[in-house]
């Protein structure tokens, strides 16, 4: 019968929580402890699922133990915590985004290959099921010839304390993902970006990411929209793929083949484009989280590669940087 791992969670604020529940509802790995700097949250929470809560977090490694360690801390206190778990042995889930600096995301990867441990970042809407069955159609050439790919990210400021700017914060997984379900690399970026609430960064980013082949990328994406929105469009020869990340809808609208059928003239002229059917594809619902921490495991538990490398992370958090400095600088950024 196969030991079950232990599973510990340094931080249990908007994430963390999530990450303590997901542990506790799976079957092959035991949450033993959380820990958080407010000793109130961290007992919250270790009651709630009759485990052990301490402030201090590297006390909590060393009289637990733990094979596996999701961080869930802010940005800028990464470099610290993830290197001293992975030193003492642990495997890691680092949220999102790997690190606060280019060259702390580094020094990161390093430790982890040092330490001889696995360390994968939570870049987690790769694994929602829809982004995960637009990625298999694309790569069956479903759309043909890739045209355009749209991101929206959009909603109100977060309530949780926010350290970092919106293009780190939410950017960064669209850089991600325009990569993940495309296989292409981005080449080039341009920027417009606004302050409107925070007085220390940007909150409003309409940006443009122009990916290998000619694929035309475009991020919108803010803090200030009053109603969620979490939307991907993908756009080419045969018509176009949205993706609901939040319904986990994925739907395909096609570009109807032949010319148009029309009693109207002038209709009848256009050619190219036209509306064909709509299809609503049968997605099998998940939480992507629990997906995300499930693909931890395995890797763990075989030795096998992060679920999303530290290099994938490094490179969304530089492109994500691209575009703070090109909305600093009104300039279009070459990538080599």
């Amino acid at each position: 019968m196969q030991t079950k791992l232990k599973a510990v969670v340094i931080g249990v604020g908007a994430m963390g929580r999530n990450h303590a529940r997901v542990y506790a509802e799976i079957q092959d790995v035991t949450l033993v402890a959380v820990s958080d700097t407010d000793q109130e949250r961290a007992d919250s929470i270790a009651t709630q699922y009759n485990v052990s809560a301490y402030s201090d977090y590297k006390k909590m490694i060393s009289e637990e133990k733990p094979d596996v360690v999701t961080i869930a801390v802010p940005t800028p206190l990464h470099l610290e915590v993830a290197t001293y778990v992975m030193e003492q042995g642990c495997h890691v889930l680092l949220e999102k985004p790997i690190a606060q600096s280019i060259e702390d995301g580094q020094k990161l990867i390093e430790a982890a290959e040092k330490s001889g441990v696995i360390m994968t970042v939570g870049h987690i809407e790769r694994f929602n099921p829809a982004v995960q069955q637009l990625k298999e159609r694309l790569q069956k050439n479903e759309l043909g010839v890739l045209h355009y790919i749209e991101a929206r990210r959009q909603g109100p400021y977060p309530s949780r304390m926010s350290d970092i700017g919106v293009i780190i914060d939410l950017a960064v997984h669209d850089l991600d993902i325009l990569s993940f379900v495309t296989g292409k690399k981005i080449d080039r970026l341009y920027a417009e970006t606004k302050q409107c609430v925070s007085e220390d960064s940007d909150d409003i980013l309409s940006g443009v990411a122009h990916l290998e082949g000619g694929i035309v990328g475009s991020l919108n994406i803010n803090w200030v929209t009053p109603t969620k929105i979490r939307e991907l469009y993908v756009t080419g020869e045969a018509g176009t793929f949205h993706v609901n990340y939040i319904t986990q809808d994925l739907t395909f609208f096609e570009n109807e083949k032949g010319d148009p059928s029309t009693s109207w003239e002038a209709m009848g002229n256009l050619r190219g484009v036209s509306e064909g059917n709509m299809i609503r594809y049968k997605v099998r619902k998940e939480e992507p989280l629990k997906a995300e921490v499930n693909a931890f495991l395995g890797a763990v538990r075989e030795g096998g590669e992060p679920p999303v490398k530290g290099s994938c992370a490094l490179e969304a958090l530089r492109l994500a940087g691209m575009l703070v400095e090109s909305g600093q600088n009104c300039s279009v950024i070459k990538i080599t």
